[in-house]
């Protein structure tokens, strides 16, 4: 890791643990008032999906999410991997909504402030069943796992549906390589922007 990344470490931490905060706060009030206690009742009392993932230094955390998917849907296996029919017969209505909106993935700020991850940095591949883009991203040299995993990353604005994990692998290395607050920082206005629209993934 080069020394400017070193140095600005501890400064992206303090974002996370401040951001976070401000965020947790800001989606109580806003979303997860109502958004706990209607998911609870569409999937039977069950509103949290925890799932093992591999974190900094390959360490395995415990990631929380909205549940959007029934109770016996595959819990290794993402909406965005299953088939068109499958995903039907799997999804909860309510939780497509919170899937196309991403509010599924706001309960991360959790992750966060407990300082499993950031806002920026590559997603956590699952510890189950995504060996292969663990051993595609083990190749590079700095890889995701020098870094802590991110809500969003450099892959996510790169890529659009792909689930090429050497590809994925290959976007993780770079932002390993580049990261920075001034690279972090358009990462994350990306994200927003596409988020409501206003740009395409490629």
């Amino acid at each position: 890791m080069k020394t400017h990344q070193k140095i600005y470490l501890p400064f992206k931490r303090l974002i996370g643990i401040f951001g976070s905060l401000v965020g947790i706060i800001v989606c109580f009030v806003l979303l997860w008032w109502w958004v706990i206690p209607v998911n609870a009742i569409v999937t039977k009392g069950h509103p949290f999906f925890v799932q093992e993932r591999y974190g900094k230094k390959q360490k395995v955390f415990k990631m929380i999410k909205f549940r959007s998917m029934k109770l016996d849907a595959d819990p290794n296996l993402a909406p965005s991997d299953m088939d068109e029919t499958k995903q039907k017969s799997m999804d909860t209505g309510f939780g497509k909504f919170l899937r196309k909106t991403s509010i599924d993935e706001t309960p991360q700020l959790l992750n966060i402030f407990i300082g499993q991850m950031a806002f920026i940095g590559p997603r956590p591949g699952s510890a189950h069943n995504e060996e292969f883009l663990r051993e595609c991203r083990l190749k590079y040299t700095p890889n995701a796992y020098d870094v802590k995993p991110g809500i969003s990353g450099y892959a996510q604005i790169k890529m659009k549906r792909e689930h090429d994990p050497e590809f994925k692998a290959k976007w993780d290395h770079e932002y390993a390589r580049r990261m920075s607050f001034v690279f972090d920082a358009g990462i994350f206005f990306y994200t927003i922007l596409k988020l409501f629209g206003a740009v395409k993934g490629r």
